[in-house]
């Protein structure tokens, strides 16, 4: 009689194990597939990386990048440290939730917008108070009034010193002015430099200007092509506009007034605007 064969177990895996295997190649795809349709937006990262700066100091604690930390640069020694290491994140992280830094961090749009202008200000007082100095030597003080704001410093002249009457043509002695303006304004300003033309309410009316509107734009194009032809300034950073009589700084009624309301401003923006 022949003798019944023994029943032995099939080769290769288990049949569990491919179930298993399919199962985590189809989680596998599914977790591709969700970070492929993500997106990740460089300024929300930013705002992450600063926001756990501040207050678990992920960079501090473990130093500046991936292969500077306690326990990454030097290996697996570093395990050693592992005290070190969570001590010093845990200091790290008191350290910036009772300090000045969550402070700032916790600062209100308003408030932070506040601190940005008082820094802007102050930058362009001191702006302004240089330029002074630069008129003074060149002995154009009494000719070109300074004043300033949080977004620009301001040189004004009057405009019977650069036109005549009814003009938007330079005068020849007006032009000496206007370089030393010019050179001023190369080695001081950095950013977008606005030309107003302004007039005063007495009516204009000729065959080249039929209002004051056109008389003060064509005075602060020729000052623009004056800077443009004689300096070295970027002609993308120039720009003109003439304002009439819509914006004056004195009353009209008066000699005097109108007299200061003829004028040309140069607006030095701050470039960190």
């Amino acid at each position: 009689m022949a003798r019944r064969q023994e029943d032995t177990p099939p080769a290769g895996s288990p049949a569990w194990m491919s179930t298993f295997s399919d199962l985590m190649n189809l989680l596998l795809c599914f977790f591709v597939m969700l970070f492929a349709m993500s997106t990740l937006e460089e300024s929300k990262l930013h705002e992450l990386v600063a926001a756990m700066n501040n207050t678990v100091s992920i960079f501090e604690g473990g130093a500046t990048a991936i292969g500077d930390g306690m326990l990454i640069s030097n290996g697996v020694s570093q395990l050693n440290e592992l005290d070190q290491y969570i001590n010093s994140t845990g200091k790290t992280a008191d350290s910036s939730t009772d300090g000045e830094d969550m402070e700032e961090f916790e600062k209100s749009p308003e408030a932070l917008e506040e601190i940005v202008t008082e820094e802007q200000l102050r930058q362009n007082e001191e702006l302004s108070e240089r330029m002074s100095e630069a008129l003074q030597e060149s002995a154009i003080s009494d000719q070109v009034d300074v004043n300033f704001t949080a977004q620009y410093v301001q040189l004004t002249m009057n405009g019977a010193l650069l036109f005549d009457s009814g003009s938007a043509e330079l005068k020849e002695e007006s032009m000496q002015i206007l370089q030393k303006v010019g050179d001023i304004l190369q080695y001081y300003s950095t950013g977008v430099i606005e030309i107003e033309g302004h007039t005063d309410n007495v009516p204009i009316s000729s065959s080249h200007y039929p209002s004051n509107e056109e008389l003060s734009s064509d005075r602060a194009l020729s000052v623009f092509y004056f800077l443009q032809e004689n300096t070295s300034l970027d002609p993308k950073n120039l720009r003109h506009a003439g304002m009439g009589e819509r914006v004056p700084i004195a009353d009209n009624s008066t000699a005097e007034g109108r007299s200061r309301n003829r004028r040309v401003e140069i607006r030095i923006y701050n470039s960190a605007r």
